[in-house]
């Protein structure tokens, strides 16, 4: 679908209408903690951790193609399989790059210093945790691992859904820097730029499903599911 002809705020409501994925007990433990070391109020600081985190599995999966072709280069359907993935992580990895970028703008912007969890001690401990288990799942269930990140990419859609209804000053906010919201479709303030945001997780949720063969659970654009 193209970029320009996306109607966020329709997207943004579609998230809030949809029930949550249901959540496998370790993805309902990972949330608790979450909540237990942010809080259960969704902030710019919280978000910021979310974003901090999101890129971590798509390294893991890169770092497990690599290896992966050093055992299967003789096999060309497997080799462009992994290229796939490889190539669809660091486009994600990417993506989610751009969301940390922009929330950590809008926390300067807003005069929002980091919490105690986003002060450097806490997060390295808190990023090597996560690199550990990703790395972990990804070499012995990457299946699993895909499906673990469909979970995390459906929560933090909604999660980003539910901030944007929380804020509705966003809503008069200009986004001052352009080049944030340059080629990223038409995003006309700061509430745009989170339901764009979270359209994102929710194009990553799907990847995921993909990838692990649940395509069923896949969610089409509220466009294109009224025009069905």
């Amino acid at each position: 679908m193209d970029i320009d002809s996306i109607d966020l705020k329709r997207e943004q409501q579609a998230s809030l209408e949809r029930p949550r994925y249901p959540y496998s007990a370790a993805a309902r433990f990972f949330f608790a903690v979450m909540d237990l070391v942010a809080g259960k109020k969704t902030t710019l600081p919280k978000t910021k951790l979310i974003e901090i985190l999101a890129r971590i599995p798509y390294q893991a999966w890169e770092l497990r193609q690599y290896w992966r072709m050093a055992w299967i280069y003789g096999d060309s359907r497997k080799i462009a399989d992994s290229e796939e993935v490889m190539h669809w992580s660091r486009e994600a990895e990417d993506n989610e790059l751009w969301h940390l970028k922009t929330i950590d703008y809008k926390m300067r912007r807003d005069h929002i210093r980091d919490p105690w969890y986003l002060s450097a001690p806490v997060r390295f401990f808190i990023i090597l945790f996560y690199i550990a288990f990703t790395r972990t799942v990804a070499t012995f269930h990457i299946r699993r691992a895909f499906l673990f990140n469909a979970e995390f990419e459906d929560h933090a859609e909604h999660t980003y859904a539910r901030f944007v209804q929380e804020h509705p000053e966003w809503e008069d906010q200009a986004v001052e820097d352009p080049s944030i919201i340059t080629g990223r479709g038409r995003i006309g303030n700061w509430a745009d730029v989170f339901r764009r945001i979270g359209l994102d997780e929710r194009e990553h949720m799907n990847e995921s499903f993909i990838h692990c063969g649940m395509e069923d659970q896949v969610v089409p654009y509220a466009s294109e599911e009224g025009n069905a």
